[in-house]
């Protein structure tokens, strides 16, 4: 019998992608592959790329490297965001033999002959604009939590970011490939489902190149909370110009969503917020927070913030510093600004200087830090929920609360993948919370 061959994958970026990933794994599986882990000796290598973060370019060449010394007859591929905006740069990269772009990396399997090197990283990218019909995805990977995919690309032209470029115009699955995705999850016994896209708040726009919205964001929500099997359902990261009152009255009352949200805010400073084109002021950001507050009190409220933009002035920073530090949020999630090619941003005046981007991106993770301190010291004493991951970490089982505070208990086998009923008792050294158990769920 013929050997099969194996196949390891590397993810970098956003929940997105590796949902996308699992996707893909699952294809190679019916082609006959078997999936092994990336420490591991496999024939081929496919790195999943990221454009975001000035690290994720690095990263790349340090990965190739990685597979070259478990396998240097290995063959790689590189697709994702960073393939497609820069595909020659990383077929140069030494040991690169494939490079496919936004709508190429889902039919890799079609590129891929008898996995022999190639003198030269072969590219198949198309022109974005063709990037136009929509591919649903979700990742299985450890079992407690899957994240399931419902939209794709953007839209939006703010001046500091890739994406549109590396992902194309924004394009939704349909309601019904969505509901039995999230079946497909459920069955699998898989407790939570992360919902993902690249602006999911946008869902329902442009299936299959039409741009007019079939269903609204609020629609998905209501049709998802119906759906059997599903004990949690969280929205990832959602712009606060599309999260609108109903969604959040809806929440606060669904049978799965959980009190949790994680809206991009980018700066306090409405003068930056407009260099940047964001859809909305900070006066909008402040009634979202007041909304989820009024209904959910025990919400946690995540918020992604840049610092370093182009003429962010000390002033504008403290702007953005003194905002945060009065707005009831639970922590920050802070992006150093790093200038892209081909944005506005990039052709800016007033550049930052790097030991100043430095400074402020300390400051406001500290910041962060006394945010989730806080947030966490308010939960102490209330009866939640705990869904329990699947590792042992140094003797103790991590999970985390339906409002995302992370607890620890010492490690028992049985409870991975479990639901309990806790009381939040005191906060540990190490920053998570000690818990007691209620009833068993």
């Amino acid at each position: 019998m013929e050997n099969r061959k194996k196949v390891a994958f590397y993810t970098l970026g956003c929940k997105l992608n590796f949902s996308e990933t699992s996707t893909i794994a699952r294809n190679f599986q019916e082609e006959g592959f078997d999936r092994v882990d990336f420490e591991e000796v496999a024939d081929m290598y496919v790195i999943n790329t990221c454009s975001v973060t000035e690290n994720a370019d690095k990263q790349f060449k340090q990965i190739v490297k990685k597979a070259m010394r478990l396998n240097d007859k290995a063959f790689i591929a590189a697709i994702g965001c960073y393939a497609q905006l820069k595909p020659e740069e990383l077929a140069d990269v030494d040991g690169v033999d494939l490079v496919l772009g936004a709508t190429e990396k889902f039919k890799i399997t079609d590129y891929i002959n008898d996995l022999s090197k190639n003198d030269m990283g072969e590219v198949h990218s198309c022109e974005i604009e063709e990037a136009d019909f929509y591919v649903g995805s979700y990742s299985i990977g450890d079992r407690t939590r899957a994240f399931l995919k419902v939209q794709d690309g953007c839209d939006y032209k703010c001046t500091y970011c890739t994406i549109p470029l590396a992902r194309g115009i924004s394009r939704s699955d349909t309601m019904e490939n969505v509901l039995k995705n999230a079946k497909e999850i459920s069955e699998q016994g898989i407790k939570e489902i992360v919902l993902t896209g690249v602006n999911i708040g946008d869902y329902g726009k442009g299936e299959f190149g039409n741009k007019k919205h079939e269903h609204t964001f609020y629609e998905l929500v209501q049709n998802l909370d119906q759906v059997e099997g599903i004990e949690r359902l969280r929205i990832s990261s959602i712009e606060p110009n599309l999260l609108k009152n109903e969604t959040i009255e809806f929440v606060s009352q669904s049978r799965t969503f959980v009190p949790h949200f994680h809206i991009p805010l980018q700066s306090g400073s409405n003068d930056i917020l407009k260099k940047m084109k964001r859809r909305y002021l900070r006066e909008v950001y402040t009634e979202r927070v007041a909304k989820i507050r009024e209904v959910m009190p025990h919400a946690c409220i995540g918020v992604d913030v840049i610092v370093g933009f182009p003429g962010e002035t000390d002033e504008h920073f403290l702007e953005t510093y003194h905002f945060l530090n009065e707005l009831d949020v639970s922590y920050l999630h802070v992006f150093t600004y790093s200038e892209r090619d081909n944005t506005e941003a990039a052709e800016m005046d007033g550049i930052v200087p790097g030991n100043v981007r430095a400074k402020r991106s300390k400051m406001l993770r500290g910041l962060s830090v006394k945010k989730r301190r806080a947030f966490y010291e308010s939960q102490l004493g209330t009866n939640r929920t705990v869904l329990f991951e699947g590792e042992n970490k140094e003797g103790y089982i991590h999970g985390f609360t339906e409002n995302y505070v992370k607890v620890k208990t010492p490690w028992n086998p049985e409870l991975v993948n479990t639901l309990h009923e806790i009381n939040l008792t005191r906060i540990d050294e190490d920053g998570s919370v000690r818990m007691e158990f209620m009833n068993v769920k």
